[in-house]
């Protein structure tokens, strides 16, 4: 997923109390499921970066018992 397509549009900007904002359920509702994720993909690499790559370290550990 290329990041630079996506640009802030700082004219339809808008800041809002979180007591009126819109209620995105019906928007999120219409969306595909792969479009969904596509969201979630790009909002996880915006906040993460290049790291989301990376995965969790798996550790194992051999013990015997008594």
């Amino acid at each position: 997923m290329d990041l630079d397509k996506f640009k802030l549009d700082r004219s339809r900007l808008e800041v809002v109390k979180m007591s009126e904002c819109p209620d995105d359920t019906g928007y999120w509702l219409s969306k595909t499921p792969d479009e969904r994720f596509a969201a979630a993909e790009l909002i996880r690499r915006i906040n993460y970066g290049n790291r989301t790559s990376e995965r969790l370290q798996r550790i194992l550990e051999v013990t015997k018992r008594a």
